[in-house]
């Protein structure tokens, strides 16, 4: 099984530990293609401040995050699983994780997609950043498109075999999309809020909760050893967690089908 998970928007700002060393990163054949974008994310941080902030999609206030992307080389790295931040990632505490007798599998389930490095794994050290997959970055182009055409290879040979229980936005979603059998193994979690309205009961799709649900779904699969082989097996096991859950029918042969996480007011 495999968990594959966006980042956040919210990093940590600085680090203790080794500078980078990207040959140690998860998947090191993507090597080439992370310094490709590397390069690209200097050159535009290295000219003019709004031009910069434009292109990364960010506001005036966050013009740090210009300086930290030219210091890649130089600054202090993180854990992965220590760097990312927010709603997601407190709610699935990687950190504790890796420092439990779940420490194995964390490190073996665990992936992040990355728009600086396309994916990387929880114990992996980087240097703080700023870098959304949504960005067109010069001269390469949208990031999502890129790091598709880069990580099919070695990605596919990763998740052969392997449940993909896919935690992602569209965005880092659109960074790896399995085909055939992968697909057919692929789970798209989706967090639906229910509640009762004038006596009827309404479903709908919500933000910030699907984040914290799907935090805690990772989580209670990694710290209870679920290691489901299937997409039907995976729904025994997070009912017999205590989740609601739903596996909806594929729309066709060789796509995800989508697994409703419940939740109730």
């Amino acid at each position: 099984m495999l968990i594959l998970l966006p980042p956040s928007e919210g990093k940590a700002t600085s680090g203790e530990g080794p500078l980078l060393a990207p040959s140690a990163l998860t998947l090191p054949e993507l090597s080439d293609a992370r310094e490709e974008v590397r390069a690209a994310l200097t050159e535009v941080c290295s000219g003019p401040e709004d031009t910069a902030l434009e292109v990364l999609g960010l506001s005036p206030g966050q013009v740090d995050a210009l300086k930290r992307n030219l210091d890649l080389a130089t600054a202090p790295t993180l854990r992965a699983a220590e760097l990312y931040t927010g709603v997601l990632y407190d709610r699935l505490g990687l950190p504790s994780l890796l420092d439990s007798p779940a420490a194995e599998r964390t490190r073996q389930r665990v992936l992040v997609f990355s728009g600086l490095w396309g994916v990387v794994g929880p114990e992996d050290r980087l240097p703080p950043y700023r870098l959304s997959m949504g960005v067109k970055l010069p001269p390469l182009g949208g990031l999502g498109a890129y790091w598709r055409r880069a990580m099919s290879g070695p990605l596919g040979t990763l998740a052969e075999d392997r449940l993909l229980v896919d935690c992602r936005s569209s965005a880092y979603a659109a960074a790896f999309r399995p085909k055939g059998g992968a697909a057919e193994r692929t789970v798209a979690v989706r967090v639906l809020r229910e509640r009762v309205v004038d006596g009827r009961t309404r479903r709908s799709v919500v933000s910030h909760m699907a984040k914290a649900t799907r935090g805690e779904i990772a989580r209670a699969l990694l710290a209870e050893g679920v290691d489901a082989a299937t997409p039907d097996a995976l729904v025994t096991a997070l009912r017999d967690l205590g989740h609601t859950v739903e596996l909806q029918p594929a729309t066709r042969p060789g796509t995800a089908r989508t697994l409703d996480v419940v939740v109730r007011d």
